[in-house]
């Protein structure tokens, strides 16, 4: 329990950006493992559609600091190097 006025609001801003940060999380994990599954499938053109979104959620998500820019930068090049790979 805070014990003043700035921590009681320092409170309510912590539980207002987890939930925040949550579903932007929530959302970037959705999104990888859809990209993923077409990739397991085979399925290339519907890959390369896939990642321009994925790279769109990622670079949001990097630039509000809710992941970090290299961690974004990662996923999308794992992504593009394993969709060059299927046949």
């Amino acid at each position: 329990m805070a014990n003043t006025a700035s921590a009681a609001k320092r409170a309510r801003q912590t539980v207002r950006r987890t939930v925040r940060n949550r579903k932007a999380k929530g959302i970037i994990k959705g999104e990888l493992k859809g990209i993923r599954a077409a990739i397991t499938d085979g399925k290339k053109a519907d890959a390369a559609k896939l990642l321009s979104e994925v790279s769109s959620v990622l670079d949001k998500a990097a630039k509000s600091g809710r992941i970090h820019k290299n961690k974004a930068n990662r996923h999308k090049s794992d992504l593009a190097s394993k969709i060059a790979a299927l046949k």
